[in-house]
């Protein structure tokens, strides 16, 4: 190689060297966070297993423990968290406006979504699929025989666009009966105006358990219409903190995968010399740098809430009231598809 060629591949690779060890620079979320001391993050208003506020007004839930794990990779805080419950209509409204960093609150990625609102997906906490639940005495037993008849379902949601589709593919002539408020459509359902009630098996699942007044009085049906990948959404513009949100989850789904627990989580960080483990949580590469945080990022996020399926199983699986199996959401190399890409 002719010495000028060779000169300018050195200089080429130094400088590649150079800007992949840079410590990332703190986007304007980031930024606004850290001044204010505090993570704001939209949830449900009340969807038990996810996110809703127990007898002593705690917000409890899987997406609650996403933001508390968020905030604490990002302020070392689990409880420096304001949650502001969001309907689904205002949801979307609240991100875009600003009034919240982040929204964490059952909502299924589409193309719809992640292309026109100025919002971007970060990553799945929960894979789902849209159901139906109805009355043991109806005697109904699959979703094709609900033809003609009346279901309730939430507006302002893909869940009232996967019905429409699913009554047209199958010529059933559904009626759909629309409501804006979570607590009116289960209302209706319970009080018999509709037939079924339609929503995500885990939603269906929470309203079954915490709500119905004699769960076995009501069955979900075997079939599931629709692809629901939920989890959260940022605004689109500030690719930092998109990042920040979507490693802390990664992050999680690692921690499980590579043994890492609530429990253990300071003594591997002391003890442990898999190159894995020390990359996660800080003992031997400082991967926070590039994120705009400190090197035990991963630590504060699982020693506040446990890794993700520490998370799962609190919240929504077994030995939760809903207790959802894992299915989907075990992780890959556990028959699921639960699948991060790797911290290094």
């Amino acid at each position: 190689m002719p010495f000028q060629k060779l000169k300018f591949a050195a200089v080429a690779a130094a400088v590649i060297g150079a800007v992949v060890a840079m410590p990332a620079q703190a986007g304007k979320t980031l930024d606004a966070i850290k001044a204010r001391g505090q993570i704001i993050c939209g949830v449900h208003t009340g969807l038990p297993g996810f996110s809703a506020a127990d007898s002593n007004g705690k917000w409890v839930g899987l997406d609650v423990d996403i933001c508390r794990a968020v905030a604490a990779a990002t302020l070392g805080d689990a409880g420096k968290v304001k949650y502001v419950p969001l309907t689904a209509q205002a949801r979307f409204t609240a991100l875009q406006s600003g009034e919240i960093d982040m929204l964490s609150r059952n909502t299924t990625f589409t193309l719809t979504r992640d292309a026109s609102l100025g919002l971007s997906q970060t990553a799945v906490v929960y894979y789902d699929g849209q159901g139906f639940m109805v009355p043991v005495k109806s005697k109904i037993t699959s979703a094709k025989q609900l033809k003609g008849q009346t279901v309730c379902v939430q507006s302002g949601t893909t869940t009232e666009k996967n019905l429409t589709d699913y009554s047209r593919a199958n010529n059933l002539a559904i009626k759909p009966v629309v409501f804006e408020k979570l607590d009116a459509v289960e209302g209706a359902y319970f009080s018999g105006r509709c037939l079924a009630y339609t929503t995500d098996a885990s939603g269906l699942a929470a309203v079954r358990n915490k709500v119905a007044p004699k769960p076995d009085d009501h069955l979900i049906l075997p079939e599931l219409i629709s692809k629901e990948p939920l989890g959260p959404l940022v605004r689109r513009g500030d690719d930092e903190w998109a990042a920040i949100v979507k490693w802390t989850i990664y992050g999680l789904l690692e921690a499980e995968e590579n043994g890492i627990t609530q429990a253990n989580v300071d003594e591997l960080k002391s003890s442990s010399k898999d190159p894995v483990v020390g990359r996660i949580l800080g003992s031997t590469e400082d991967t926070g740098k590039l994120l705009g945080l400190d090197r035990e990022w991963m630590l504060h996020a699982v020693k506040a809430t446990g890794n993700y399926g520490e998370i799962f199983e609190r919240n929504v699986g077994m030995k939760s009231a809903l207790q959802l199996p894992r299915g989907l959401n075990n992780l890959w190399n556990n028959d699921g598809i639960q699948y991060a890409p790797p911290i290094r």
